[in-house]
């Protein structure tokens, strides 16, 4: 908190400075009408001390005592130069300025414009205008922090963080209480076994602004309760260019160093390595190959040519790659003007981390009286993406837009894993050496066709959407086993083989996931006019929607595994076999029922299953502002859901079968105080619905956790009640001090949590009720006004900070102290800092960007094991970018300067928080990351 309170000293300080100042303030007006001129610039004569005026055309000015000379300009008006303008100290000076229109450039043209959506300016005004509680940040910061990709950009929104390195969270709740859509349409969820879409598929490049919206509102999802975050892509250019930029990074501990891989062919480069590791297609179908004799099974394991690779290839990191290709095109024909926007994008990058794990069976007074293993992991992880996005838009005439929006996204991770260390489950101490080799392909594809439509007189709007999401997951030939020996034994390490198929040794596992939805959607608004002057921004609006979508999902994997034969067929393997080298034991020749190994399927019934989701919406809203100043928007949003999982387990078939109407309703409201201040309250209803994967028996053991995963068919829809108020304030045109506090109150909700009386497996429950209650403050202040040197005007601060209490009661499932525990995944505090620089004569910029969160639950325990926490860790970025006139751009930023550790510690006493008493079970650090990279726009 040190940081927290020293940045808001530093602005405190900056504002009191400020004060000392005399200032200038006055309205830019247009000399005929009278009507204040927004975004007119008023500077000093022949220096660069000026500021914008705001959207009435006021402005303030603070300057050092003296005489100027005032000027004011604005496009396609004249310039007016005032003189002998006098400024007192701690006095403030009047002034107005009437502008005239400059005739020599009010020659007869058809003018075609888009409203600019991706400035920092633009963004701060739709903030304020906001109906709803809403953050966001917009493509001009981005590209001044240099993220490479929307989950490195959407952290610097205030009460939002990231998980894993690709799943948002908002303010504190996990990635299953957020809703996101891309552009209008609700996105896929990228992962098996969870609710979440993954934001590393997303470069910024394509971004054109990222809204949080944080307050419910009628024509937003009803499934959320952290946030609803809405990512747009950019579809208008207003000239032709071209665009290239590629850069090579450097991460500490991996670029140069040796590097585990799985390397099965070039395609591996392309992220379409699963081609040449997929299950072969001779292989007969689950329930005809388990009914097989043991020597049929053999010959299809001598035949079937699986790839007999154990052990990974150790190879030399190299640096990372990224590139991207934009084209920006227009083209007009008569009325019509057609955008486009291209981009394509590619990155190969690797990470090597050494992970400590430990694992205990017993502790005392936060010393271990008993450990079931200590592990160190070195996971090598290559990940290739490949991307492309192709927007078009088709302005018909001024009233009439087409827009169409694809995105595809081809992901391929290559990870193996060599685990080292002791296990003493068995009672007896081993040493182990055991490999895991896992290569998974995500395919994404989104589309939108989208029309909007608006009367001559502005006031009737129409806007509808149809849109396909396609999802395709594979996870071909992951293969697991593992190697022991005694403690201290110099002998040769031993592969494990049991006489029972399990997760843990010898085997082979595939997945496949397809998942597709249909989206269709539209929307109706009327603004009530008074008068043909009326101002449409604030006219009484009516609005009324719907939104239908049908997703449905197929999963199904496969587990092939090899055992220790001890009489089948009167065989038994020999000890020469199991005492073979790894690249040679399961080789095809030994699988055999005479003295070979036993070749098998251990897939279960409940290995796969099948899912839809219909989910039918319509809303209404109404916005009016009362007695100029109060403006009302409420409505009510009213969701019908159908959902269906079929899968079943041993004891039998296991579906869901779940319909229910949910009716929702909101209210935001905002006092304005004046047209730069003002406050807001809002009330809003909604629900969280489980994931298909929550509610299917489907188990899967992970390696890397040791644990197994499984779903819970009885998990029920959680209620949320959010409260939110915060009051806002806008100084300039590009800043903001904003405060607010928020309230919520979940019934039932849905958590991962280690299951009960099954070791460290992991499973989905709910509680009876939590509550949250948070403090958020943002501010963005611009150094423009607090001197004359123009190094320290072009620079600018953003800070943003939450602090939060949640409490979540768990009911029978838990201790008296366990009940009062956060919910998993929600931080106490989180804290955003960025310090930026730009000066467009000299074309230098840099930023320094500082991040922190509090402990947060990672997994939720029981009485037998206690729950895990994420500790805190510092984040600090730096980055400098050199941009030349002839459209060249010089990049170069380092992340994580401090490379602190990534720490996991368990609650060992079970008392709800993390003392220094309590043990650590896992740790890693994954490198300071240093880029280079350079580009060009033509």
């Amino acid at each position: 908190m040190r940081t927290f309170l020293l940045t808001l000293l530093l602005i405190n300080t900056a504002w009191v400075a400020y004060g000392q100042q005399g200032t200038l303030t006055g309205k830019v007006k247009d000399g005929k009408t009278g009507e204040g001129l927004i975004g007119a610039v008023v500077s000093v004569t022949g220096s660069s001390v000026a500021t914008p005026t705001d959207y009435e055309g006021n402005f303030t000015l603070p300057l050092k005592p003296g005489t100027y000379s005032i000027t004011a300009t604005y496009v396609s008006y004249t310039p007016f130069t005032q003189g002998n303008v006098t400024i007192t100290a701690g006095q403030t000076t009047s002034l107005n300025l009437n502008l005239t229109e400059d005739s020599k450039s009010l020659q007869e043209v058809t003018v075609v414009a888009e409203r600019q959506t991706n400035t920092d300016i633009s963004l701060i005004k739709d903030l304020k205008q906001s109906e709803v509680v809403v953050s966001g940040m917009s493509s001009e910061q981005i590209v001044k922090a240099q993220d490479r990709d929307a989950a490195e950009a959407v952290k610097r929104i205030p009460g939002v963080t990231i998980q894993d390195n690709r799943f948002i969270i908002v303010r504190g709740l996990s990635e299953r209480y957020n809703s996101v859509l891309l552009n209008n349409a609700l996105t896929p969820s990228s992962e098996v076994d969870v609710r979440a879409f993954s934001f590393d598929v997303l470069p910024t490049s394509v971004i054109d602004r990222i809204l949080v919206y944080k307050s419910p509102a009628p024509e937003l999802p009803g499934d959320f309760a952290g946030g609803a975050i809405k990512v747009s892509t950019k579809n208008t250019v207003g000239e032709n260019s071209t665009s290239f930029n590629f850069a090579t990074s450097f991460r500490q501990g991996t670029t140069f160093q040796d590097f585990y891989t799985d390397k099965a062919s070039n395609l591996d480069m392309w992220g379409l390595g699963s081609k040449d590791r997929s299950l072969p297609s001779g292989l007969p179908s689950t329930n005809k190959f388990q009914a097989l004799d043991y020597a049929t099974k053999a010959q299809y394991g001598q035949q079937l040519g699986l790839r007999n690779v154990w052990t990974p290839t150790n190879t030399t990191a190299t640096p990372d790659l990224r590139f991207n290709l934009g084209l920006n095109r227009l083209l007009d024909i008569a009325d019509f003007r057609l955008s486009s926007i291209s981009a394509l994008t590619y990155s190969n990058t690797r990470l090597n981390q050494n992970i400590s794990r430990w694992d205990y069976q017993e502790a005392r007074d936060g010393e271990a009286v008993e450990v079931n293993w200590a592990y160190q992991d070195d996971v090598s992880s290559n990940t290739v993406r490949l991307g492309a996005l192709q927007n078009f838009s088709l302005r018909l005439n001024e009233n009439n837009k087409i827009e169409f929006r694809n995105l595809f996204n081809q992901i391929g991770i290559n990870e193996a894993t060599v685990r080292e260390g002791l296990n003493m489950e068995t009672g007896t101490t081993q040493e182990e050496r055991n490999y895991a080799l896992r290569y998974e392909t995500r395919t994404i594809y989104t589309g939108q066709l989208q029309g909007t439509h608006t009367t001559d007189n502005q006031l009737n709007t129409y806007t509808w959407t149809t849109g396909f999401n396609f999802l395709n997951r594979q996870e071909p030939d992951l293969r697991r086993v593992r190697t022991q020996r005694d403690a201290g034994s110099e002998g040769p390490y031993k592969v494990q083989i049991s006489t029972n198929s399990t997760p843990y040794d010898a085997g082979r596992f595939y997945s496949n996931l397809d998942e597709t939805a249909f989206i269709a959607e539209g929307q109706f608004q009327h603004l009530f006019q008074a008068t043909d002057s009326a101002d449409l921004e604030t006219a009484p609006k009516f609005k009324a929607g719907f939104y239908v979508e049908r997703k449905d999902r197929g999963f199904n994997a496969r587990t092939l595994t090899y055992k220790r034969n001890t009489g089948i067929n009167g065989g038994r393997t020999e000890d020469a076999i199991l005492n073979l080298p790894l690249d040679q034991i399961f080789a095809p020749e030994n699988l055999n029922t005479s003295t070979g190994l036993l070749f098998d399927e251990s897939t279960s019934i409940a290995d796969r299953y099948d899912a839809s989701n219909t989910l039918g919406a319509g809303y209404v809203a109404l916005s009016k502002t009362f007695f100029e100043k109060v403006n009302f928007y409420g409505g009510v949003r009213a969701e019908y859901n159908i959902r269906e999982v079929k899968t079943a387990d041993q004891a039998g078939p296991s579906n869901v079968d779940q319909r229910k109407l949910y009716i929702l309703p909101s209210i935001n409201t905002a006092y304005n105080f004046s047209p730069r201040s003002l406050v807001r309250l809002a009330y809003g209803m909604t629900v969280n619905r489980p994931e298909f994967r929550e509610q299917a028996r489907f188990s899967f053991y992970d390696f890397n956790e040791n644990a197994s995963v499984r779903g819970n068919p009885n998990l029920k829809t959680a209620t949320v009640h959010n409260l939110d108020m915060r009051y806002e304030f806008y100084p300039t045109p590009n800043e903001l001090l904003s405060v607010g506090v928020f309230y919520k109150h979940f019934i039932d909700p849905i958590e991962t949590r280690i299951e009960t009386g099954a070791g460290r497996n992991l499973t989905f429950s709910n509680g009876d009720f939590a509550n949250s209650l948070g403090v958020e403050v943002e501010a963005r202040k611009s150094f423009q006004e607090l001197s004359g040197n123009r190094f320290i005007q072009g620079h600018s601060l953003v800070l943003n900070a939450s602090v939060i209490h949640s409490e979540v009661n768990l009911g029978d499932m838990a201790t008296q102290a366990e009940r009062k525990r956060p919910l998993m995944g929600q931080s106490p505090y989180i804290i955003n800092t960025g310090l930026y620089y730009q000066n467009d004569e000299t074309g230098w910029q840099y930023s320094l960007l500082y991040n922190v969160l509090g402990e947060r639950v990672y997994r939720v325990g029981n009485d037998e094991n206690p729950s895990i926490y994420e500790m805190p860790r510092h984040v600090l970025d730096f980055t400098l970018t050199k941009n030349f006139k002839s459209g060249l751009q010089l990049k170069a930023g380092v992340q994580d300067l401090l490379n602190q550790k990534f720490k996991f510690v368990e609650d060992t006493d079970q008392d709800g928080k993390v003392e220094s008493t309590d043990l650590t079970s896992r740790s890693y650090t994954r490198g300071m990351y240093s880029t280079i990279g350079l580009g060009y726009t033509f």
